[in-house]
């Protein structure tokens, strides 16, 4: 049985690195032959490689997207393993994966496969999140090495700096059918449940082929500004707003006379107009036997 590990180095303070001669002696203690290669951006890891029997990842959600990615350019359908290692390893989190890098090994050697939901836009694949406006970009502008050394405040320090650029983007959305538009600050599709480790789609499923769509619209002037924070302050903490808007769907467009800079899994996404799908269980995930 073959088993290709793949890490970044660079992922969480460096914990993608810490664990790899670990995990590769217990994979090879469970009888698995073991390729090891530290992930390079520039490269697609699966040229040159075949008869696998389990791709196992340690890193975090844009580490995750970057390996998923490469594997569906080639049409490969392989078995994936996730170690998080990331700062908020999103992804791994809805899976019940544990932040413990050799219990996760653990997880993948006694669990189970199961189907589970890709996102794709505009061509481009996605395993926790698409979004855009404020604070959606935040991921992409916060420095790797602050994220290193303070984790997941990193992201609140460099949201704050976003409030400057706040503005309101005009949608024409079509939902399954459904077409509304929406004048919006921030646009979130969720495939998982949380983003940057806060709960915004706690009842998200990535097994049941719809996405978690939260919209938070943009009210007039700075005092709309603010209701608009506060609409999302009381969706966070699961009451009603209504300045936010909840809807499920398996396929969604989007248009805006903006091509506002958006972000998927931590990463620069796709340019507008926008084709979003949820391809039910196109994904083969180790998950943990509970």
């Amino acid at each position: 049985m073959k088993v290709l590990f793949l890490y970044n180095p660079q992922s969480g303070k460096g914990k993608g690195e810490v664990s790899v001669r670990r995990v590769r002696e217990l994979f090879r203690d469970a009888g698995y032959k073991v390729t090891v290669h530290a992930i390079d951006f520039r490269k697609n890891p699966f040229e040159g490689v075949d008869d696998l029997d389990l791709v196992v990842i340690a890193g975090g959600d844009g580490t995750v997207n970057y390996v998923v990615n490469r594997m569906m350019e080639l049409g490969l359908n392989l078995r994936l393993g996730i170690i998080p290692s990331g700062t908020a390893n999103d992804f791994s989190r809805a899976l019940g994966m544990s932040i413990d890098p050799m219990r996760a090994a653990r997880q993948i050697l006694d669990g189970h496969e199961e189907r589970i939901d890709c996102g794709r836009v505009n061509g481009s694949y996605f395993v926790n999140i698409f979004s855009f406006g404020i604070f959606t970009t935040t991921s992409q502008r916060t420095p790797d090495d602050l994220k290193h050394r303070i984790g997941k405040l990193a992201y609140i320090i460099e949201g704050v700096k976003e409030f400057r650029a706040m503005h309101g983007i005009p949608l024409q959305i079509q939902a399954d059918g459904e077409s509304f538009d929406f004048h919006s600050l921030m646009a979130l599709i969720f495939n998982g449940e949380t983003a940057g480790g806060f709960h915004l789609a706690p009842r998200s499923s990535l097994k049941d082929g719809l996405f978690d769509c939260v919209l938070l619209e943009k009210q007039r002037g700075w005092r709309g500004y603010w209701r608009s924070i506060c609409g999302m302050i009381l969706h966070l903490l699961g009451s009603k707003a209504r300045e936010v808007r909840h809807f499920r769907a398996a396929t969604i467009d989007i248009t805006s006379p903006l091509n506002e800079p958006t972000d998927v899994d931590g990463q620069k996404g796709a340019d507008f107009p926008l084709h979003i799908e949820c391809l039910a269980g196109a994904l083969r995930v180790v998950c943990p036997t509970r």
